[in-house]
């Protein structure tokens, strides 16, 4: 049996492994500057879509970097993503021509989706549902935005002055993250089922939890689900549960999207000041990531579903009121209402990942919260194009609005999920009799 204190060791590299994910996302807008300026006639929209190929790198790689986990272990997936994470910031800062930037990025992108899908599930693998699961989720997925805040400063004071040498050195950086987790992250045996350990040998059960330990819930304590002992995600799609998640991830990816990245047009929209606006922005990178941490926590007491819905219609009756607030002027009201909405729109991301585990098994819960996680392609387009129409169509305020309707109807969905039960018509006979056969 692990002990407590290597579990807990294990969430902590996974941790790691996670801010060197997170990153990609977070210090595009500091470097993508600089290559413009390095390559003079670059379009604003032309560097967009860097950023839009790394999102959508980064969403699908993870389900076949998740079903090789599940099956072979981290170790290798992990590998090519400490190889992914180098080229990607090198290769941009080597790169003679705007295309190799591109490709680089790209790749990095395929990193990050590595190293966040095996970064997100480790602590669903290690944590008992009584050990403070969604405490280990929420501060993993912390860390997606949270190391960047380090990284950011840095990358200001020498981007320009020091280009090729400040992003081979972060490539680096995030390099030996990725070989780190490589090294140290593991997961529980399978004693007996269909996966040998990593060293090829017969499964070792010495670092696996006991029985008593088991990580793979049943999702309410005592009842009995049919995925117990972990089914693919072909299985889970077959399921109203997998489609109630996707959905409302799409919602809060979308919706949150248009937050982040609009916030400040958004304030200087409703003809709040400059100030006003550089103040939201920083406000909402920093609740996002208190957020996850905090809320998450606290499913451990409540119930994921119960903490998620609760939060996600907070979430929207907080970006009503900023509209509110804004609309009359009223700035601090307007900034802390913007910070609370960002605060109860990320424990989703801490949350979803233990409820995977609990509905379809620990055991592949990295293919099928990759699954999941592929709602984030479309939730870009929500967030991006479609709410520039909106704005262009309806104006700030109405369609933040829409957006805050959408993110309580979300919450509500939330609400209404429950485990798959044996007898649940609703999972259909294929889910309920493809335990384990794909």
């Amino acid at each position: 049996m692990a002990r407590p204190s290597r579990r807990w060791l294990l969430v902590g590299v996974a941790a790691v492994l996670m801010g060197t994910a997170g990153s990609y996302q977070f210090v595009w807008s500091s470097i993508s500057g600089a290559v413009g300026a390095r390559f003079p006639g670059i379009s604003g929209p032309a560097l967009g879509t860097v950023f839009t190929l790394f999102v959508a790198a980064q969403t699908l790689a993870q389900l076949p970097a998740g079903r090789i986990r599940d099956r072979y272990g981290p170790r290798n997936v992990l590998l090519v993503a400490a190889a992914c994470l180098f080229v990607g910031y090198a290769g941009v800062g080597v790169a003679t021509s705007f295309p190799v930037v591109a490709v680089a990025y790209t790749l990095g992108g395929v990193g990050a989706g590595i190293a966040y899908t095996v970064a997100v599930n480790t602590p669903v693998k290690w944590i008992p549902e009584d050990g403070r699961r969604g405490l280990a989720t929420g501060l993993v997925t912390m860390a997606y935005s949270g190391t960047s805040v380090l990284f950011i400063p840095l990358l200001r004071g020498s981007i320009d002055d020091a280009f090729t040498t400040t992003l081979v050195a972060l490539g680096g950086v995030v390099g030996v993250g990725g070989l780190l987790g490589a090294w140290l992250v593991r997961d529980p045996d399978r004693v007996g089922r269909d996966r040998p350990s990593e060293d090829g040998d017969q499964a070792d059960d010495s670092d696996a939890p006991a029985e008593s330990d088991a990580v793979e819930s049943t999702g309410d304590g005592d009842a009995e689900t049919p995925f117990d002992d972990g089914v693919g995600w072909r299985t889970a799609i077959g399921t109203w549960q997998f489609w109630v998640l996707y959905a409302v991830l799409v919602v809060v990816n979308g919706v949150g999207l248009m937050l982040v990245g609009q916030s400040v047009s958004f304030a200087t929209g409703l003809g709040l000041s400059a100030t006003v606006a550089t103040t939201v922005a920083s406000s909402i990178a920093l609740a996002d990531g208190a957020g996850v941490l905090i809320v998450s926590g606290l499913s451990d007491r409540f119930g994921g579903e119960r903490t998620a819905g609760v939060s996600l219609v907070v979430c929207g009756c907080a970006l009503a009121g900023s509209v509110v607030a804004g609309a009359r002027g009223l700035a601090v009201p307007f900034v802390a209402l913007v910070g609370c909405a960002a605060f109860f729109r990320s424990p989703v991301f801490g949350i979803f990942p233990t409820l995977v585990a609990d509905y379809y098994g620990a055991a592949r819960s990295s293919e099928n919260y990759a699954a999941v996680y592929t709602a984030k392609i479309p939730g870009g387009v929500v967030g991006g194009t479609v709410a520039g129409a909106l704005v262009v169509a309806l104006g700030w305020s109405r369609s933040f609005l829409l957006g805050a309707a959408l993110l309580v109807a979300a919450g509500v969905a939330a609400l209404l999920l429950r485990p798959v039960s044996p007898d649940d018509d609703d999972a259909g006979p294929s889910a309920r009799e493809a335990v384990g056969d794909d």
